[in-house]
């Protein structure tokens, strides 16, 4: 059995660069904890930046809404 994996995908405020990645729920409570904002890094500019983690994974948020 395949464990579930969501779409955490967002845009460099900066420069419109985006970026997506496939993660478990271990892999997103690993990365990005128990917080509602997550920090991201720009591949192409390297600015720093918050994305909400509602509109960066809407599936993650419903489902999980980052507790258990």
């Amino acid at each position: 059995m395949t464990k579930k994996r969501y779409k955490v995908e967002t845009s460099c405020p900066q420069c419109g660069c985006s970026a997506v990645s496939h993660l478990s729920t271990e892999e997103i409570r690993e990365r990005y904890g128990d917080v509602p904002n997550v920090e991201m890094e720009c591949g192409e500019c390297m600015i720093k930046y918050e994305a909400e983690m509602k509109t960066a994974c809407p599936e993650w948020d419903a489902a999980c809404r980052m507790k258990e």
